[in-house]
């Protein structure tokens, strides 16, 4: 593609953003600063986010990721309890690193649900992208998940989802979308940096 095409599509899909999108991208990105900072309010911010992708997902056809936004939702809701819950048997929870047969499991579930969800989307769905689709939306699940624990490794998952979501996305046309998951890919990696930090810093206090 030449530069001039690309700049063309580029600024078509600027124009064609919707102001409910622009929305959306701004508490995602929000959101995504908070949990980089362990803040509590990255839960009623992502919240905002995910059902409002909910509804622009649908109407891309980027069924997966509609229902990976609802999932958002939901693990929302769980991660808010897991980070608030104290007491004698229930303490706050802290940042931790998973054992090497826990990255296992969390591989396996990742390939398990892609195959999973590709074939549901070839077979009952009019997805033209079913295969990434399916792909970062199996590894948002887990990610999600690893966050709800605060698992350092869910910085990860979201460095390798946020990757392969850039692209898709600009195919779709959901331009301000793709940027948004280039900016969740430097959050990431920064977001890593700091909480192996805490984690570092957390095991030195135990010596």
């Amino acid at each position: 593609m030449e530069v001039s095409s690309f700049l063309d599509i580029l600024w078509q899909n600027i124009l064609n953003t919707t102001w409910l999108e622009i929305i959306a991208v701004a508490f995602g990105m929000v959101s995504v600063w908070l949990a980089k900072k362990e803040n509590i309010l990255v839960y009623p911010t992502g919240i905002i986010s995910v059902l409002i992708y909910v509804y622009i997902c649908f109407f891309a056809k980027l069924y997966a990721d509609m229902g990976i936004n609802f999932f958002y939702f939901l693990m929302s809701l769980y991660g808010w309890y897991m980070w608030t819950r104290k007491g004698v048997t229930s303490p706050i929870l802290k940042i931790s690193g998973s054992r090497w047969y826990g990255n296992v499991l969390n591989i396996f579930a990742v390939i398990v649900m892609f195959f999973v969800l590709r074939y549901l989307l070839i077979n009952y769905t009019d997805s033209d992208v079913p295969a990434w689709d399916s792909l970062t939306t199996a590894i948002f699940i887990v990610a999600m998940w690893l966050m709800a624990r605060k698992k350092i490794e869910h910085w990860i998952a979201w460095m390798v989802g946020n990757t392969i979501s850039i692209p898709l996305y600009f195919y779709k046309e959901l331009v301000f979308t793709s940027f948004q998951y280039i900016v969740f890919l430097v959050l990431a990696i920064l977001g890593y940096i700091e909480w192996q930090k805490k984690l570092q810093d957390k095991m030195m206090n135990r010596q």
